[in-house]
C-alpha cells in the first residue's frame, strides 16, 4: 500500500455537533483548527490530524445496511501528558466528564474521558 508522503497521523472521530468538539479540543486539549466546513472539521496537536465528521458529513452517511455510524466506544487517541494529577484537576474544573478515575498499572497512569459526543480521549502520563 503506498501513503502519501506526509507523517502525519490521521484519526478520525464521528461527533454528533461539530463546533462543539471544535470548542473541546481547542479549548481544553491544544488542538490547533486546521480546516472547519459545517459537516467537519480537521484539528491538529503536533502531527495527530484529529477529523471531526458531524452526523451530515460524508463519513456519518447511513451504511447500505441500514447501520448508521455513531460516535463513543472504546478505541481512543492517547495524549501524552507530564502531570496527569494537575492535567485532571484542570480538566474537572472545566467540568469535563471522566469515565474513571486515574489508573496506575506498570507502564504509567492513564484516565480516559470523553468529547461533547461520547468519545473517549486517554491522558497518560509514562512511568
Amino acid at each position: 500500500m503506498s501513503a502519501p508522503a506526509d507523517d502525519d497521523v490521521y484519526v478520525r472521530y464521528l461527533v454528533d455537533d461539530v463546533p462543539a468538539a471544535i470548542d473541546f479540543y481547542t479549548t481544553h486539549l491544544g488542538f490547533a483548527v486546521r480546516a472547519s466546513f459545517p459537516p467537519f472539521a480537521d484539528v491538529a496537536r503536533g502531527r495527530l490530524r484529529l477529523l471531526l465528521s458531524g452526523p451530515d458529513s460524508s463519513a456519518g452517511r447511513t451504511l447500505p445496511d441500514g447501520r448508521r455510524p455513531e460516535p463513543g466506544g472504546w478505541n481512543r487517541i492517547h495524549l501524552r501528558v507530564a502531570d496527569i494529577a494537575a492535567e485532571v484537576a484542570r480538566l474537572r474544573a472545566a467540568g469535563l466528564t471522566f469515565r474513571s478515575d486515574i489508573v496506575s498499572g506498570p507502564g504509567g497512569q492513564q484516565i480516559v474521558l470523553d468529547d461533547p459526543s461520547g468519545n473517549p480521549v486517554e491522558l497518560f502520563q509514562p512511568a
